[in-house]
């Protein structure tokens, strides 16, 4: 059993974080995730005490874990939004530089709400109640505790109808920040950001479909989908935007020990179950994605490789880390490639035809397509022709060229798809093509000469690169190993942060410009080096790769 939204006393619950640790034994939990309002100064408590309690069970007794998180308090048009950040790096310098900010403008909240308190009868200071509680971020729950305790009230819920609740006399908002800055915010130390029980926010449910779908554009990636209050209905509808925006599942009782009656750790009223499943799902999303090119990168320069390098993968994979092979390669190709090759392991992905189709090597299927048009198609081949120059298109599975040539020839040499040979290559592509080879063999500037004629006509729809001296691909602007990179990082559910990207030629530079860490190989043109956070000190054929994966994959 496991609970993924729970409070301490360093915010507005009642146990200890250690208190919580010895609870959690009692109910059998075997993890829980801590997550104070706007701090983090219960965690190193609880996680130690949490591993010193491991450290000392008794046979038969199951360990408790305790994973770092944090619930800030945002504000959007005027309702206040809760965004959860789980697996938090508690010790980061800067997330702990704002929640002080965050500690301060509570601070000149509650001030106000006392001196409003005052005015309503209530003796009331708030450096008492601060030294009441020296160690927490003082709520409203607080407040609504020191009006039961003092007698002005006979129950919480009745402090909040009379005096603190939204828009009642004493109630002053404090100056938060938006929803989407908390998200990038958590994103920026490489956690994870989930919205918090998104039923307590009263929208339609059209809103909340369009106010997730905004969450989702900043950077969202969970949302809590089981919660202690949820019907069944409220709990499909969450599942059903999971679904529509990708996002994963969380869920917890959101305890606060006795602050709220009747609502207990795991269970929430009684019937709340979070699966395991969850937080497997959750955690997978700390593994790291390489996403590499093949030729003059992974590969050796005969086009195999090294034992070495396919022992290294396995280690890698073996951990949990992805690996995405990325080229410029159709489809064919590659899986030709991975089967001769023995690079074959869990949960492969293949990124072909520079980006504008992704392969799921588990599900045997595309996951994403993206084709030049038959319009566009049609104009670029006729302007090829125009000026003499080599041109095909392609099939999921084949080549669609107007017949063998030299150029072609040298193409199949290395690239193995069977050909179909039409006087109209674009009427043979209905559905327009993956993408558009331009080959010459002996001139790079006719090939720079083409691309420039067609900069007017491509507009905003095409790309071209070259991933070599005598490649220029045309590609939808979809397409592109960048837009891919990005694609399959939320396929996966992983941040940016947990992205690699290696490679040694143009058409490489947009997934390392799109990864969290972009590699250049020693051998890589120059271009791709610039725009590279590291360059290998080895080559491709000294299996440079090695570098990057005994450092960063281990």
């Amino acid at each position: 059993m496991i609970d993924l939204h729970v409070h301490s006393n360093h915010s507005d619950g009642t146990y200890t974080p250690s208190e919580l640790v010895d609870y959690a034994i009692e109910k059998h939990l075997t993890a829980f995730c801590l997550t104070d309002h706007d701090t983090m100064a219960g965690l190193a408590e609880a996680i130690s005490y949490a591993n010193t309690c491991a450290g000392t069970a008794a046979d038969g007794q199951a360990p408790v874990t305790v994973y770092p998180g944090i619930e800030i308090s945002t504000d959007y048009r005027g309702r206040e939004i809760h965004i959860l950040g789980l697996m938090i790096d508690h010790q980061n310098p800067r997330f702990l530089e704002q929640l002080q900010q965050f500690a301060e403008a509570r601070h000149t909240r509650n001030r106000k709400m006392c001196a409003l308190l005052q005015e309503h009868g209530i003796d009331i200071d708030y450096a008492d109640l601060q030294a009441q509680q020296p160690d927490a971020v003082i709520t409203r729950a607080h407040f609504a505790r020191f009006l039961l305790d003092h007698g002005y009230t006979k129950s919480m819920q009745e402090a909040f109808d009379r005096y603190i609740g939204d828009r009642r006399p004493c109630f002053v908002p404090w100056e938060m920040i938006s929803p989407d800055q908390a998200i990038r915010l958590i994103l920026s130390t490489d956690d994870i950001p989930v919205l918090a029980h998104p039923i307590q926010y009263g929208m339609s449910h059209t809103a909340l479909d369009a106010f997730v779908g905004t969450l989702k554009d900043a950077g969202l990636m969970g949302i809590e989908a089981i919660y202690s209050t949820y019907t069944a209905a409220d709990e499909r509808q969450i599942r059903q935007l999971a679904q529509k925006y990708h996002l994963l599942l969380s869920g917890g009782s959101d305890f606060h020990g006795t602050n709220k009656p009747g609502l207990d750790l795991g269970v929430g009223y009684g019937s709340l179950h979070v699966p395991d499943q969850i937080l497997d799902d959750l955690l997978a999303t700390r593994q790291k994605l390489l996403f590499t090119d093949l030729d003059g990168t992974l590969l050796l320069n005969d086009s195999t490789i090294s034992d070495t390098m396919r022992d290294a993968l396995q280690r890698m994979t073996d951990a949990g880390h992805h690996l995405i092979l990325s080229s410029g390669r159709p489809l064919p190709s590659i899986l030709e490639v991975r089967f001769k090759e023995r690079i074959c392991f869990p949960h492969m992905l293949i990124m072909s035809n520079n980006g504008a189709l992704v392969y799921d090597c588990d599900r045997l299927k595309p996951i994403w397509e993206c084709r030049v048009s038959q319009e566009d198609t049609a104009y670029i081949i006729r302007q090829a022709r125009l000026r003499g120059l080599h041109i095909h298109g392609y099939t999921a599975t084949e080549i669609v060229c107007q017949g063998m040539n030299a150029e072609l020839a040298f193409y199949t040499s290395r690239i193995h798809m069977p050909l179909q040979c039409v006087d109209d290559i674009a009427a043979a592509l209905p559905q327009g093509s993956f993408k558009l080879l331009c080959i010459h063999l002996t001139d790079k500037s006719a090939l720079e000469d083409f691309r420039e004629s067609l900069l007017h006509y491509c507009g905003d729809r095409i790309q071209m690169i070259f991933s070599n001296e005598q490649f220029l691909e045309i590609l939808p602007t979809t397409a592109g190993k960048g837009n891919a990179l990005r694609f399959i990082a939320d396929f996966l559910h992983a941040p940016l942060s947990h992205t690699f990207a290696a490679g040694d030629a143009e058409n490489d530079i947009s997934m390392l410009a799109a990864a969290g860490t972009g590699i250049a190989m020693a051998n890589a043109q120059e271009c791709v080096k610039k725009a590279a956070d590291i360059i290998t000190q080895k080559s491709n054929d000294e299996n440079g790769l090695l570098e990057i994966l005994e450092t960063y994959f281990q």
